[in-house]
């Protein structure tokens, strides 16, 4: 029991990191919107950000433990399957989102802490990982057409993320009062439509960039926020995408109070991993076995 306790309330400090990613991202772009001072950033700003304030090391170290903790969340809904989404397609398009997940936030954790001891890198441009990995994928072999792929599946996963917005799916697993749903759903589908769209831009330029196989055309968070700055009334589009980040965040904090997590214990959960894998590895031996056979 204690074990699952640790389980759930890491999952807590998650959402609650998270959380706190989303909230400075948005005030950031809030202020870019409202003046010319201001500026649009990513998740790795805002831990920069965080690092730059009183305490800072301290409050860094507590949000890298929190992006860690949602990590190893993230890859338990996706592995063993905690939330129980089952096996269908949709399900494994879910739990497969939530693996992708896991991984980016275990890197973003790893960043804070080189950022914490020194090595992180600050400033600069925030598109320039973006930039990166882009360039990385064009030199590949068919690298166009993997960085068309990627764009395309960041595009389809902005649009998932708008139904969800839409629809209200996203309180399924939240615990709420029917006065508190009153707030709760209209925050959280403000916040899910407003990542949508910027989903949606991010994978329009690197459909872009695979075009014109240019890396420098990819955008990340940062860019892609500018991007709606430079537009006809930027102002606007950028402000209202903001506080709907900025809600997003906000709405990561009622679920990590609300969310109903049925978490396995740590040592259970490594187990079914463990079995896992097997079961996966047990698969394609039979696969390889059935292609070889005459």
């Amino acid at each position: 029991m204690a074990d699952e306790n640790v389980t759930e309330r890491m999952a807590r400090l998650g959402y609650a990191a998270r959380g706190t990613v989303y909230l400075i991202v948005g005030a950031f772009a809030v202020l870019a919107a409202l003046g010319p001072g201001g500026r649009t950033t990513d998740q790795k700003g805002a831990l920069q950000a965080v690092l730059g304030q009183p305490f800072g090391k301290i409050l860094l170290g507590i949000m890298a433990l929190g992006l860690f903790s949602f990590a190893i969340w993230r890859a338990l809904q996706a592995v063993p399957d905690v939330d129980r989404c089952g096996r269908g397609a949709k399900a494994l398009v879910r739990r497969t989102a939530f693996a992708v997940s896991a991984v980016a936030h275990a890197g973003l954790a790893v960043w804070a802490v080189g950022a914490l001891i020194g090595s992180g890198r600050g400033g600069g441009d925030a598109d320039q990982s973006a930039h990166d990995w882009t360039a990385a994928l064009l030199a590949a072999p068919f690298g166009q057409w993997l960085v068309a792929a990627a764009g395309i599946i960041v595009a389809a996963t902005g649009i998932a993320v708008g139904v969800r917005g839409w629809k209200g799916t996203f309180a399924e697993r939240l615990v709420l009062t029917e006065q508190n749903r009153r707030w709760v759903i209209p925050m959280g589908r403000f916040g899910f439509l407003a990542r949508a769209v910027v989903f949606l831009l991010i994978g329009a330029f690197l459909i872009m960039a695979a075009a014109h196989t240019s890396a420098q055309e990819a955008k990340g968070l940062a860019g892609a926020l500018k991007v709606l700055q430079d537009q006809p009334h930027g102002w606007f589009l950028l402000g209202l995408t903001a506080l709907g980040l900025f809600a997003f965040g906000a709405f990561q904090f009622v679920t990590a109070v609300y969310r109903r997590i049925d978490a396995p214990g740590l040592h259970k959960a490594a187990a079914e991993v463990q079995r896992s894998a097997q079961a996966a590895g047990q698969h394609v031996s039979e696969a390889l076995r059935e292609r070889h056979r005459p």
